[in-house]
């Protein structure tokens, strides 16, 4: 959804008519309130809110799969390091020591 001119208010006039805002925003419209000329803050509709949140979560999932699908890829073609052996090398080169881990 495009954000129109008449979508931009600053805060004083958001406070003065706040009501009548969140009708509008529950309508289906979006509000971008400023502060010192500057955006501050958007108000839409909760609903929205959380269909975008649940779009995230479906994001990081589809992204979690993609990792774990290239990991198992990693292990079916070999390319794979033994855990504690990249830890000693890692605490190593970070100046940590290489103590051994039993």
């Amino acid at each position: 959804m495009a954000i129109a001119a008449r979508d931009v208010l600053s805060l004083s006039q958001a406070r003065s008519g706040f009501s009548d805002l969140a009708d509008q925003v529950r309508g289906g419209t979006e509000k971008i309130i400023t502060k010192n000329g500057e955006s501050y803050v958007a108000l839409i509709d909760a609903r929205r809110l959380d269909y975008f949140h649940s779009l995230e979560r479906e994001r990081i999932h589809l992204v979690l799969l993609d990792e774990a699908e290239r990991g198992l890829e990693d292990v079916e073609g070999g390319r794979t390091k033994d855990a504690r052996k990249a830890l000693q090398a890692l605490k190593r080169r970070k100046g940590l020591g290489g103590s051994t881990v039993p």
